[in-house]
């Protein structure tokens, strides 16, 4: 069976987006958290893997990223956590073009 390739779609402008800062997207009914580190963006799942917080309400410390309830800390580049690496977030593949910030989807979903 064929794999179907992933179409990106635009999920945020860059300059909403400013370095240094994390920002909560809806995606076809699905959150994501959209982070900007030092100019590269990373995507990850929108909440928390402990009760579900909103990710992408949290802080970002260079690259990672701290849930606003209760302080779980992931890496928003490989989706790890930071206390239990065999814990980790799912997260998508990001392009940037034309000043738009671009997630991968496959079949209608997040990929």
């Amino acid at each position: 069976m064929a794999v179907p390739e992933a179409e990106f779609r635009s999920v945020a402008r860059v300059k909403d987006i400013p370095p240094g800062t994390i920002a909560a997207v809806q995606v076809d009914g699905e959150d994501i958290a959209v982070a900007n580190v030092g100019g590269e963006f990373f995507v990850t799942q929108g909440h928390c893997l402990h009760l579900q917080g909103p990710l992408g309400e949290g802080r970002l410390e260079g690259a990672v990223l701290s849930c606003p309830w209760h302080g779980w800390q992931y890496d928003v580049r490989t989706g790890e956590n930071e206390f239990d690496r065999a814990i980790q977030l799912e997260t998508y593949a990001v392009r940037v073009e034309d000043g738009e910030v671009k997630v991968a989807l496959a079949s209608g979903r997040l990929s």
